[in-house]
């Protein structure tokens, strides 16, 4: 079996799902609970909750995660939704989550000892939209930097006047995490897996959840932000013309650079020639329609600018390590 070539810097954040690295699986998965309290808010819940799970299917085993409750089997979200959870009675953690919400109750006092113990034995403690009121009231962010959402932000200064309270999105303040918002959820759990995985699983995890909610549209991922606007054009080139691909003279003429201004351009923002890129994102393409449609090999490479099947499978076995018959298809 060849071994697989390495993507370049962004097609390979896109690749992710298919190079796993096997050492991972060997690895315990660190635990987190997320503690749900009544009319939790549930944006910020599933986006924290979604950001470790796409994490988990990139590479196998980081994390392990538990949604739990202070009693109840099923906790009610902000929206009127149910959630099954598990009873809180100590479980082995490594991150523990307070799940508050706009109209959730400031009360729980059986939170504090819980936090307190928590605390005590070494765990990470995070609060989400006001569950950094929690944190605050148990006296476990004395020293810390917080966030909160403003409308609870003068309830916790009142509890918890020895921590620094900013109108951030989120903080990361060593083993405390708190977030005001859904977005901050978001940004908050990505600089947590940053932190832990390294700036490519996070840049992966991003790319696959950069999308709108609205419209369903792509936002520009953060590498293609950092692009220079004439290298932004290139590449937008390329992405809408992948079933027909157009030469580099062509490319040239479209976006109104030499050949070798574009060459430079790839090789100073993105460490790789034109050429190999347009084919990283050909592959790229060639691989979702396989996972998720069921189109026929030649279809599929004749989507993807490839002249013959024998060609696509070359091309592809280069960068997978294995052929394109043999990827998992999910559409059938």
């Amino acid at each position: 079996m060849p071994t697989p070539r390495h993507f370049s810097k962004k097609t390979s954040t896109t690749n992710m799902l298919n190079l796993k690295h096997p050492e991972a699986a060997s690895s315990p998965a660190w635990r987190v609970g997320f503690l749900l309290l009544e009319n939790f808010s549930m944006a910020s819940f599933t986006v924290a909750m979604d950001v470790l799970v796409t994490a988990n299917l990139l590479q196998n085993n980081l994390f392990s995660i538990t949604p739990l409750s202070l009693g109840s089997e099923r906790v009610t979200s902000d929206l009127g939704l149910e959630i099954y959870a598990t009873p809180f009675e100590r479980p082995a953690l490594d991150l523990l989550v307070v799940c508050g919400g706009l109209r959730t109750p400031l009360k729980y006092p059986e939170l504090d000892k819980l936090l307190a113990d928590a605390a005590d034995h070494g765990l990470a403690l995070g609060g989400l939209w006001n569950g950094a009121y929690f944190l605050g009231r148990a006296g476990v962010l004395d020293g810390y930097s917080c966030t909160i959402h403003p409308e609870q932000r003068a309830s916790l200064a009142e509890r918890s006047p020895q921590s620094s309270i900013t109108p951030a999105s989120f903080v990361l303040d060593r083993d405390r995490l708190t977030a005001a918002s859904p977005n901050g959820a978001l940004e908050m759990m990505l600089a947590l897996l940053k932190l832990q995985q390294g700036e490519a699983l996070a840049a992966g995890v991003e790319e696959i959840l950069a999308f709108s909610g609205a419209r369903f549209r792509r936002v520009d991922s953060s590498s293609k932000k950092s692009m220079s606007v004439p290298l932004r054009t290139i590449v937008e080139l390329m992405e809408n013309n992948l079933e027909e691909t157009l030469s580099l003279d062509q490319l040239a003429t479209y976006s109104g650079r030499s050949r070798r201004q574009i060459d430079r351009l790839f090789q100073a923002q993105l460490g790789t020639s034109p050429s190999r890129y347009y084919m990283e994102l050909r592959i790229t393409k060639s691989r979702r329609l396989l996972q998720y449609s069921d189109l026929p090999l030649m279809d599929v490479a004749i989507a993807c600018g490839f002249v013959s099947v024998s060609h696509f499978s070359k091309c592809y076995s280069a960068y997978f390590g294995y052929p394109p018959s043999r990827e998992q298809r999910l559409g059938e």
